[in-house]
């Protein structure tokens, strides 16, 4: 009886942990302190933003959206990005794979003064798994999106998963 219900309870937990959705890892690694803006209200052309890519270089040369500046993660500079923000009212939107290192830069530009700074849901993998455009280094259109790791990949459900 034990073993079946230790096996019953693993079962559920995988299941469960296997069904766990960009909105549970969400909740899971960010302090939700920048309000998120989803892919489909970015797209609307009424949006004007400042796009700011917070993934590392080689992940931004696979896979960018359309006018995104590169501002990384790890070697992210606070001034070195400020010459991209002249306007502290001006809507700014970062993103990532799925947007928790994107937080911590909406975050770093919020403490600088920035009022309108929001978080892409999901990132670049819910821009995509939306249909929308991504382009490469030659800002070409691809179907390539730099998934970041075979863990984090399990979210981006549509293009072509790129890890180098």
């Amino acid at each position: 009886m034990k073993n079946s219900l230790l096996i019953i309870f693993s079962i559920v937990n995988l299941f469960s942990f296997s069904q766990e959705t960009i909105a549970d890892v969400l909740k899971k690694y960010n302090k939700e302190s920048i309000p998120y803006i989803t892919a489909n209200e970015l797209a609307t052309p009424r949006v004007e933003a400042v796009l700011l890519d917070a993934r590392e270089i080689e992940e931004y040369k696979v896979s960018h959206l359309k006018n995104a500046i590169h501002v990384g993660y790890d070697n992210f500079s606070l001034i070195e990005t400020k010459k991209f923000l002249s306007d502290n009212d001006a809507m700014i939107v970062v993103y990532c794979s799925i947007g928790v290192r994107s937080e911590d830069i909406a975050e770093k530009l919020k403490k600088e003064g920035h009022k309108n700074v929001y978080n892409l849901f999901g990132g670049i993998f819910e821009w995509k798994n939306n249909n929308f455009t991504v382009y490469n280094s030659k800002e070409e259109a691809t179907e390539n999106v730099h998934a970041f790791s075979k863990d984090w990949s399990k979210w981006l459900l549509k293009g072509k998963k790129v890890y180098d």
